[in-house]
């Protein structure tokens, strides 16, 4: 398959992810801005290089605003090295960087830049027929949200290790859950009560810093986790129980909720547009409490102010929601760990003043 992309540079006036575009930006919507994963601190904005009014336009056009999308597409793809080699070329065009999957399955990309790139880059990518309809999430940015480009073709966009389990068609993933949005989600606790039961398709150390209320957490601590979880029967008792699954943006549970109906569960659903969506609509007013990890360098983001601080820090108890490095060896541990004791280690003292080796945390992949 040949795939042939032509890209116009110009950004054409319309409104995006509760961000307004009037050559350049004009009015920036309130998302999360944390880059930080240990001082929960604000980071200052990249350099905004402002231009002469735009003819016809009462504000003053401003540049150089990062953003991140998110989005996944899951549709049978024929040539995944041909999409590949497209999308980094698309990518590297426009100087964004992040983490991009294409399988036959689909694809699933998160990846950040200049608003006006990022745009671009959505623009072309919605250019593809099967990625047309991508349902694009935004965050705001902080410029250096990721460290590098990474373009890669994997057997599943999402690695449960069973890519020989997961059927795709048009219409994405063959068999899955019924999806509800977060006022659906809403409407079912209030007509169903305690009988529903919320289970966090992340690993365990996403939700140490914020699940749903009462939700089921396991002891994942990679996606290929989950089938044996749920092969051991250790979940049986939720099989005739309304099941909401939810994730970060929805790709895990779309997987994830047409093997646990392979495996005997009735009633499942998942989140439509996972935590992030719910968060645009609920905030910290509804059934979430917490923070949400992501996958860049921010670590944690939060829906408000008044977010809750659900976690504990695995070395003092102390409640935190930084996450961070709390290496073995080779520095491949993250857990839940205060600044304070951050500091303490990063220097390699404890709390008596005396030396000491970081103990392991979670792993996540």
């Amino acid at each position: 398959m040949v795939v042939v992309v032509v890209i116009s540079d110009s950004v054409d006036n319309t409104s995006v992810g509760g961000i307004t575009i009037c050559d350049g930006v004009v009015s920036v919507g309130t998302e999360h801005a944390d880059n930080t994963p240990a001082a929960r601190t604000v980071p200052a904005r990249m350099p905004q290089t402002r231009r002469d009014r735009c003819p016809g336009c009462p504000y003053s056009c401003t540049v150089s605003t990062p953003k991140i999308v998110l989005f996944y597409v899951f549709t049978p793809l024929a040539d995944p090295e041909a999409i590949r080699l497209w999308q980094q070329s698309v990518c590297e065009q426009h100087g964004l960087r992040g983490r991009i999957i294409v399988s036959p399955h689909g694809i699933n990309s998160t990846v950040g830049g200049d608003i006006t790139q990022v745009k671009k880059y959505v623009k072309a990518t919605r250019s593809y027929p099967a990625f047309k309809n991508a349902d694009i999430k935004w965050s705001d940015g902080s410029g250096d949200d990721f460290p590098r480009l990474s373009v890669r073709v994997r057997p599943e966009i999402v690695t449960f290790g069973v890519p020989g389990e997961v059927a795709v068609d048009s219409r994405g993933v063959v068999g899955g859950g019924v999806h509800l949005s977060p006022q659906d989600v809403h409407a079912l606790v209030a007509d169903r009560g305690d009988e529903v039961v919320f289970f966090d398709g992340r690993n365990r150390i996403e939700a140490e810093v914020g699940h749903f209320d009462g939700a089921v957490i396991t002891d994942a601590t990679s996606t290929r986790d989950f089938v044996p979880l749920l092969d051991s029967g250790r979940y049986d008792d939720l099989k005739d129980r309304p099941v909401v699954t939810y994730c970060t943006g929805g790709v895990r549970c779309e997987v994830l909720t047409s093997l646990m109906r392979a495996r005997g569960f009735r009633e499942v659903y998942q989140l439509d547009g996972g935590i992030v969506r719910y968060g645009e609509e609920f905030g910290d007013r509804g059934l979430w409490q917490g923070s949400l990890y992501v996958f860049d360098e921010r670590m944690t983001v939060d829906f408000s102010d008044d977010a809750p601080v659900v976690g504990a820090c695995v070395r003092c108890g102390t409640a935190t929601n930084a996450v961070a490095n709390f290496p073995d060896a080779l520095g491949r541990e993250l857990a839940v760990l205060c600044p304070s004791c951050q500091s303490e280690v990063a220097g390699d003292v404890g709390p008596t003043g005396e030396a000491e080796k970081p103990a392991v945390g979670e792993r996540h992949r």
